[in-house]
């Protein structure tokens, strides 16, 4: 049975550094308190001018350099992102371009934080129908420069950096490798639980100066609900994925979480 597997691996993080003691004097929070409630102790963010698909590029590259790939032999982009470059087109044709590679197709997924995983899905289904043989799959945020860096914003910026990570993904019929199994799922009744209501296309025009007064255009979230429900769903979808897989937890010899909460993370465990 053919399957997906991961060919390589490839990571890129700003250089700027940003503590929790440097977010002590900009705001009302301490390293102690960002701690205690996150885990976090650092983060990268960007210099200015510098988009998502810049921090792909680099992430691509050194996946690909450690395949043994050049840009030419993809077949095809896959971008998962909540912070494109511009509102469109979607970040996979400016990492197309910088690449230095032409008609490749190139998706965007924008789910937020589960984009990586239905960017996956994605791919392994094409790969497993034998659409494609090497799919670049990135997953890449510049979440730095839509945060408000006060105490207003604090409960945002405090979580959120920004960085790359890329895959390269090809078909194996080894029945020992590949990925074994994909869930995706999703609950619209809690979209606005963290959300960016601005721009949007209900609006006319899309973006105006109120909506920034108002603090539209930046993230928004209700803290204890997420938590809530990520201590809840994630356990959930990880049993589904073993599950289905053939696999029980006792299997499963390491768990990577997407998540920026510590306490979460613990819940979760």
């Amino acid at each position: 049975m053919l399957r997906s597997e991961v060919i390589s691996t490839g990571y890129y993080v700003p250089e700027s550094v940003i503590t929790n003691e440097d977010l002590a004097q900009w705001m009302d929070t301490s390293d102690e308190w960002i701690v205690q409630r996150s885990g976090i102790a650092e983060r990268r963010w960007v210099e200015g001018g510098t988009g998502s698909s810049d921090l792909g590029k680099e992430a691509a590259e050194r996946a690909l350099e450690a395949a043994g790939l050049e840009a030419g032999d993809l077949d095809c982009i896959i971008v998962a992102t909540l912070s494109p470059d511009v509102y469109f087109p979607g970040s996979g044709v400016f990492m197309q371009r910088k690449l230095g590679i032409e008609n490749v197709p190139c998706l965007d997924v924008r789910n937020q934080c589960t984009g990586f995983i239905y960017g996956l899905s994605v791919a392994d289904a094409w790969i497993r129908t034998g659409m494609y043989e090497r799919i670049l799959l990135v997953g890449t945020e510049v979440q730095s420069t839509g945060l408000v860096v006060s105490t207003a914003g604090r409960d945002m910026a405090v979580l959120f950096g920004d960085g790359a990570g890329a895959v390269i993904l090809g078909p194996t019929e080894d029945g020992d490798r590949g990925v074994l199994s994909v869930n995706i799922h999703a609950d619209g009744r809690h979209a606005e639980k963290l959300w960016m209501e601005a721009p949007g296309s209900r609006y006319k025009p899309w973006l105006v100066p109120e909506q920034i007064e108002k603090g539209l255009t930046r993230p928004m979230m209700e803290g204890r609900e997420v938590f809530k429900h990520a201590a809840v769903k994630m356990p959930a979808a990880v049993k589904e994925a073993v599950e289905e897989a053939g696999l029980s937890l006792d299997d499963i010899d390491y768990v990577i979480p997407h998540q920026a909460n510590l306490r979460i993370t613990q819940a979760v465990q």
